[in-house]
């Protein structure tokens, strides 16, 4: 079954008298349980395309079809609230809020969702305990290695129960055993729950994890290979 469906996709800014294309009429399918990586050159339309299908930046011109919604169509209340309930996040920069602890971040979304007290205790702490952070729950950012800030910003993305996932470069601050630990966590989330994840990368490590890898290049789909 389609998650995700784009038709024609075009995005394009100015940089004073020149048009940067970079998204240039890029039409693909994505199927449920995907593991997905995009790659291609900085500049390529890696991370215009991840925003473009997560509802955070609007194409000129094309469409965007998840769970039959055409998101175009919505209004920015009705994109947040459709965010909200189907798409979760994973960034490079991790994005957490810095006063909360891990379990509070990973809470947060619950809460905006008005999920029930209880409901947001047990998940966070069942999250938290899948990638590996049951003994950190009341640490804040700041006192929690980069690693384990991803793993959270992972358990936070998946609060609450997306329908995919969308991780724009999420190891490019890691090192080597913490980029080794979070792809293991994920790829065991996608291969037991069925998550899909799509990335943006550089890193051949999730190159290589990726069943499917989609090369972009001036906004336009050079290949794509399913392994």
């Amino acid at each position: 079954m389609n998650v995700i469906e784009t038709r024609n996709l075009k995005r394009y800014y100015q940089q004073g008298d020149f048009t940067v294309k970079a998204l240039n009429d890029v039409s693909l399918n994505f199927q449920d349980g995907e593991f997905t990586a995009i790659i291609g050159p900085s500049g390529s339309g890696k991370t215009t395309f991840l925003n473009a299908i997560g509802g955070l930046d609007t194409p000129n011109s094309g469409e965007i079809i998840i769970n039959k919604t055409d998101i175009s169509s919505l209004n920015q209340n009705q994109l947040i609230d459709f965010r909200l309930q189907n798409i979760g996040f994973v960034f490079q920069s991790y994005n957490l809020i810095p006063v909360l602890t891990a379990k509070e971040n990973v809470e947060f979304i619950m809460l905006m969702q008005e999920r029930e007290k209880s409901e947001r205790d047990k998940r966070s702490s069942q999250l938290l305990s899948q990638v590996g952070l049951e003994n950190e729950v009341d640490r804040r950012p700041s006192q929690l290695s980069g690693g384990q800030q991803q793993r959270v910003a992972v358990a936070r993305a998946l609060a609450s129960k997306p329908q995919f996932i969308l991780a724009d470069e999420p190891t490019a601050n890691l090192d080597s055993t913490s980029t080794n630990n979070l792809l293991d966590i994920m790829l065991k989330l996608n291969q037991e729950e069925g998550i899909t994840f799509i990335f943006s990368t550089h890193d051949q490590r999730v190159v290589d994890r990726a069943r499917r890898v989609i090369t972009l290049e001036d906004g336009k789909v050079l290949s794509d290979i399913i392994k």
